[in-house]
Order: structure tokens, then sequence, then C-alpha cells
């Protein structure tokens, strides 16, 4: 099942939801989560949040994961692993936009999320 877009390349305006995709065999693993920003205007930020749900409709009150809050493009990674939670079945991203100063109040980004299984043996192999 992964890895997979959790979201793939968007423009986002305001503050929002993306689509639920299933784990599959990934249930219970340690997840790669790579958030892509490839547009963004200054005086502006957003934060991104990782949900997850064991039956597709419950999703929790607080999220699983969470990137530090983005003022700039670049590729950003943070893992989440799922060992404590074996039952989360799906993961969603939902994301909040803020913008101040002057000009067009409305905010405007290009991101993407990718999400893929980590895998033990190379980050070992790495150190």
């Amino acid at each position: 099942m992964l890895p997979q877009f959790l979201l793939p390349e968007t423009t986002i305006r305001q503050a929002g939801t993306g689509p639920a995709i299933e784990l599959g065999e990934n249930q219970g693993g340690t997840l790669v989560l790579t958030l892509g920003i490839t547009r963004i205007l200054e005086q502006e930020s957003i934060d991104i949040s990782i949900w997850g749900s064991a039956d597709g409709a419950a999703w929790g009150s607080k999220p699983l994961a969470a990137f530090p809050q983005k003022f700039y493009c670049g590729t950003y990674q943070i893992l989440l692993d799922l060992s404590e939670q074996p039952d989360i079945r799906q993961l969603r991203v939902q994301w909040q936009t803020n913008r101040w100063g002057k000009g067009d109040p409305k905010p405007l980004f290009a991101i993407y999320l990718f999400v893929q299984e980590f895998k033990h043996q190379l980050a070992a192999a790495g150190a």
C-alpha cells in the first residue's frame, strides 16, 4: 500500500483536510512523512497535522503528529511511530493557514505530503 501520496501536490488557499488513505500492511508500523512546500507567499504560515482513524469515521481529538509551523518553501520530514496505536487503519492530513501584512489577505501555498515505510536497516546503514 505504501509508499504513496497522502496529499498530491495541491494549491491551498484556506484551511482544509485531505482524503483518507488505508495503511494496509503498514498498520502499526513506523512511517516517514515528507512535506514539500513548493510555493508560498511572504507573511504567511501553514500548520500541518496528521490524523488517524480505526474506522474511517472517528478521527480522535488530537493529531497523531504535526510538523512545526512552516513559513518557507522546502522539504521537511518527520517520523510517525504507530506501534502504540496498532488499531489505526487510515491516515489523513489537515492544515491551517494564516496570512498577515499587506496585500491579498488570502493565503497561497502549493504543498504535497508523501508517506512511506521507515526502513530501519537503511537508517542504521546511514549512521
